[in-house]
């Protein structure tokens, strides 16, 4: 299960580093330049430090300025390196470009669908099927206003005036939230049953299951 995405914020002691991506402690300084005779601190000005990748983050007047910030949590880390490609890459362009961005994600929804089985010809189907095995109906809902699915649906990966940055946000969160529900927590499921289930007793349920 994915560690719940904590953003930079502004002189806290730890966050999700926007390099790394890690939960990790931060060190935060004044920044300094060459002054006369000394190093001068730099007004408004902090430097904060990662202690897990020990890259360093710029921020002027609270905000940070390097690097440019996305405001969006990780990829999850059962999502194959493709999809989260597309949602890294999706990410990076999500404040300049969040039209671009909302493309990717979409693109990233149909590779996750065909990764489960299903066709990736028809999202709209492969949702409704997905829903039938367990994906929350409020999902396919969400996709459907956010015009992934249904009559206003936008073609995989093709740019949509109508997205915003609140679009691809609302995306990025259901493209995990659908790996979540349908790759990670079944993998949960499947990794206990094969540690704590005994083979004589996944046996008698085996021969259980096959008389139904």
């Amino acid at each position: 299960m994915n560690i719940p995405f904590s953003p930079p914020k502004y002189n806290t002691s730890a966050f999700n580093c926007p390099h790394c991506g890690a939960f990790s402690n931060m060190v935060w300084s004044q920044l300094r330049a060459p002054g006369i005779g000394a190093l001068a601190m730099v007004q408004n000005c902090l430097v904060c430090v990662c202690s897990r990748c020990h890259l360093y983050s710029i921020w002027v007047n609270k905000k940070m300025e390097y690097p440019l910030p996305t405001g969006v949590a990780n990829p999850n880390d059962d999502l194959p390196i493709e999809i989260q490609a597309d949602y890294n890459e999706a990410a990076s362009i999500a404040r300049l470009s969040p039209r671009g961005a909302a493309a990717l994600l979409r693109l990233a929804i149909q590779k996750i669908c065909i990764f489960l089985g299903e066709k990736g010809n028809n999202l709209n189907t492969d949702i409704g099927k997905l829903v039938k095995i367990g994906l929350p109906q409020k999902v396919q809902q969400s996709l459907d206003a956010l015009r992934v699915i249904g009559n206003e649906a936008v073609h995989p990966g093709e740019l949509d005036l109508k997205d915003d940055y609140d679009t691809a946000d609302a995306l990025f969160k259901l493209t995990n939230f659908i790996a979540e529900k349908m790759i990670s927590e079944p993998k949960e499921i499947e990794e206990i049953y094969e540690m704590k289930v005994p083979n004589s007793k996944k046996e008698q349920i085996a021969e259980r299951d096959g008389d139904r």
